[in-house]
């Protein structure tokens, strides 16, 4: 019996995943419903994101068969004071054409095992309310909800949206 690749790879992100991760992100900023950012960002916004991630935070993306880039994750401070070390925000996208391919379990997968490698101790997800997938996937992997803050941020099509808060103990 042979045993088959898996159909995705994960790795840090390089500069030479600069465009796609600005192209996977500006598709959600555009779609709306799962970033409060109300404009599309440039190359240079997004290399100075990936750039601000120092170790032992970091972004990675998930290839596809061929090297494609199709979905982007990091590890990202969680709040800038030094009590806070070892929790991590958690932030996922996925390119619109790949959704509902298991890239997303995929990629959270990876990232919580990044994070327990790195000396995480638990792992935030910050999503929209009504984000149905981000919502299915945090009860998925065991986090639980601790929060909910009404009318928090709209996104780029106008319309607001309730913040929910999760958490996963590493």
């Amino acid at each position: 019996m042979s045993v088959s690749s898996p159909p995705y790879r994960f790795r840090a992100a390089g500069s030479e995943d600069l465009a796609a991760i600005t192209a996977i992100y500006n598709a959600s900023v555009i779609e709306g419903g799962s970033t409060a950012d109300l404009t599309p960002r440039t190359l240079e916004q997004r290399r100075q994101w990936v750039e601000s991630h120092k170790p032992p935070y970091g972004v990675f993306v998930v290839e596809a068969d061929g090297g494609k880039t199709i979905a982007f994750g990091a590890l990202s401070v969680f709040y800038d004071r030094a009590g806070y070390d070892g929790v991590t925000d958690l932030a996922y996208y996925i390119d619109p054409a790949w959704r509902g391919r298991g890239v997303g379990t995929f990629l959270l997968s990876h990232l919580l095992d990044e994070a327990k490698g790195r000396g995480m101790r638990k792992a935030i997800g910050v999503i929209f309310a009504d984000n149905a997938g981000s919502i299915a996937l945090m009860r998925r992997f065991g986090f639980a909800g601790f929060g909910e803050l009404p009318a928090a941020a709209t996104d780029a099509r106008g319309a607001m949206h309730d913040m929910s808060y999760w958490y996963l103990d590493l």
